[in-house]
């Protein structure tokens, strides 16, 4: 049992017959179910947040830190708390149209996101990738983006692998001023 429980059901009102379970309600995640703020098609003015999100202030975009080429920002919907990408600017779907700078750019953030996740949050490991095209996973295929996402030993536990649900237990915005802070320049 796990503390804070009891052995009887709770009556939650609205949530159904009692039973054994607590619920941890996630609507925020229905927007991204929905396709809220997806791309109506593949063209930069199709409504790309990829190509939004550099003109609004680093704390309402999420953003950590601006390159001349690319640039990073939180994960809107993320699997790990500090869950970051690796932005172009340009709007490109693929990471063979990105020129020399674009792709030494970003492999630099990249690098830097991984120092700064390592000293704000202690993350002792790293997955990092970009899913190219919709069929490999790409929930923005249009716009290029690498994820960055941090582990830690012990990091699933028992939520995902029964509940389906990942516990993130800092909000966004502190989560950015945190990385953001702690961001090589």
């Amino acid at each position: 049992m796990l503390i804070g429980m009891t052995s009887e059901p709770e009556q939650q009102i609205g949530a159904g017959d009692p039973d054994g379970f607590q619920r941890l309600w996630t609507p925020h995640r229905m927007a991204y179910i929905q396709g809220e703020n997806k791309p109506t098609g593949p063209e930069a003015g199709d409504g790309c947040p990829f190509c939004a999100v550099p003109a609004m202030s680093d704390e309402d975009g999420l953003i950590l830190t601006r390159g001349e080429h690319v640039y990073a920002l939180l994960n809107l919907y993320p699997y790990n708390s500090g869950h970051l990408m690796v932005v172009p600017y340009r709007h490109v779907a693929d990471y063979t149209e990105l020129d020399e700078r674009e792709t030494a750019e970003l492999s630099l953030l990249t690098k830097q996101a991984m120092a700064a996740l390592r000293s704000a949050s202690g993350a002792q490991g790293f997955n990092i990738g970009m899913n190219q095209g919709g069929v490999a996973g790409a929930g923005i295929a249009a716009h290029l983006h690498q994820h960055v996402v941090p582990r830690w030993g012990g990091d699933m536990n028992f939520m995902p692998v029964v509940g389906h649900t990942k516990v993130l237990p800092q909000l966004l915005a502190d989560t950015r001023k945190m990385l953001a802070d702690a961001w090589l320049r």
